[in-house]
């Protein structure tokens, strides 16, 4: 996924997003830092939100049920996959892949699962512990077979 189908995709939810949240037109307009004019444009998809609103609803609205419907979880998790586009190596609990998620592969504790929503992949823990994200399938197994080489010794 790049920037661009993020900001198109999260563009067309903003409306749903702000109903959600029980905003105003002008309340999210000041939230999220734009005049009141440029969040109807969007809301009526006349123009997609800029790269750094959409990190802004991210951040902001982190728990919005919509939000994360349509990112298939954290929303800033993608987001910093797509920012950086490279894999992501932040250890940091998650809930297993309860939601949004299929298992790929599992090794020695460590599974390998990949988004249904926005199809990156990520290795967890038996503990359900993130260790890497990435949307390069085959470097994640790579990475799969290093950590369960790693803890086999």
């Amino acid at each position: 996924m790049k920037k661009h189908e993020l900001t198109a995709n999260l563009s067309k939810k903003m409306l749903l997003i702000r109903t959600e949240s029980r905003y105003t037109q002008e309340e999210m307009a000041e939230v999220l830092g734009l005049s009141k004019k440029t969040l109807v444009q969007i809301e009526k998809g006349r123009q997609e939100a800029s790269w750094s609103t959409i990190v802004a609803l991210c951040a902001l609205f982190r728990h919005s049920s919509i939000l994360q419907q349509t990112t298939g979880g954290d929303p800033l998790d993608i987001l910093q996959l797509v920012a950086h586009q490279k894999m992501q190596t932040r250890k940091e609990k998650t809930l297993g892949g309860k939601i949004w998620w299929k298992d790929v592969n599992q090794i020695k504790g460590f599974k390998l699962q990949q988004n249904v929503i926005s199809f990156h992949f990520r290795i967890i823990d038996e503990d359900d512990y993130r260790w890497y994200s990435s949307f390069d399938r085959t470097e994640m197994e790579n990475k799969l077979n290093e950590l369960t080489d790693i803890h086999l010794t």
